[in-house]
């Protein structure tokens, strides 16, 4: 029997990179997969049809995460649509870098909105259906720099601090009701993100890591498809880095 069989996933952010990995990996595990981004053009019409090839019922949702109002009416969707959650990964996020004497207003609530008040808005919504449920696993995607911090990401090591907090707090508060909630800690990933780097960088980048590369988005999909499943049914309020022992 594959390890996430007949249950629900809700992913954030999904169309693309990490989610799109994660969305792909608990598909192959045999569960449905709703997943939302800002819109669904047609790298997520794609994504979407790239779940369906696995045999599993999928669906793209258009929501902006950051917003209170639209979370709960696309989990509203989700709930109609599916019938029930079992797993929420809280993965949208950005970056807008920048020293703290530079960085703007705009550019911290951006990302705190986008990066940690999205993780709030979904799991507002769906904690009535997981306590209702008596089950749930919720993933919050996290960060090293949330662990450790980082020059010039003020506004994104707070965001992704802020997302340990919070599932920790959670596992707390759900506990009782069968509910459980995570991060994961990703540290030098390689996504499209990363492309942009050059070889060399990314080299240099390679000598700080223990195991001697970056990771792949699978590497974390894997990490994710352990805390979604049974497999971690004694699993909360923790924090797994999926570093290659970058931070330890």
């Amino acid at each position: 029997m594959k390890l996430l069989e007949g249950k629900v996933a809700v992913v954030t952010g999904a169309a693309r990179g990490i989610g799109k990995a994660i969305a792909l990996k608990f598909a192959s595990e045999g569960a449905s997969i709703a997943f939302t981004d800002l819109v669904i053009d047609e790298n997520g019409l794609a994504t979407q049809k790239e779940i369906e090839a696995l045999g599993v019922k999928a669906k793209g949702y258009a929501s902006n995460a950051a917003n209170f109002e639209e979370a709960h009416a696309v989990v509203g969707e989700i709930v109609k649509d599916f019938g029930k959650v079992d797993i929420l990964v809280n993965n949208a996020g950005i970056t807008r870098d920048g020293l703290m004497m530079r960085m703007s207003e705009q550019q911290w609530d951006m990302v705190i909105n986008v990066n940690l008040k999205s993780a709030f808005n979904f799991i507002h919504a769906l904690t009535p259906v997981m306590m209702k449920q008596k089950s749930g696993s919720i993933i919050n995607m996290a960060s090293v720099v949330g662990v450790s911090g980082n020059a010039g990401q003020c506004n994104y090591s707070a965001s992704k601090a802020g997302m340990i907090g919070l599932a920790k707090s959670i596992a707390k508060e759900l506990g009782s009701r069968g509910v459980r909630a995570n991060a994961i800690a990703p540290g030098f990933i390689l996504t499209e993100m990363t492309d942009v780097l050059s070889e060399d960088v990314k080299a240099e980048w390679a000598k700080q890591i223990p195991l001697r590369r970056g990771g792949t988005t699978e590497d974390v999909a894997n990490v994710a498809t352990f805390l979604a499943s049974d497999m971690s049914a004694y699993v909360t309020g923790q924090v797994l880095l999926c570093d290659g022992g970058m931070n330890m």
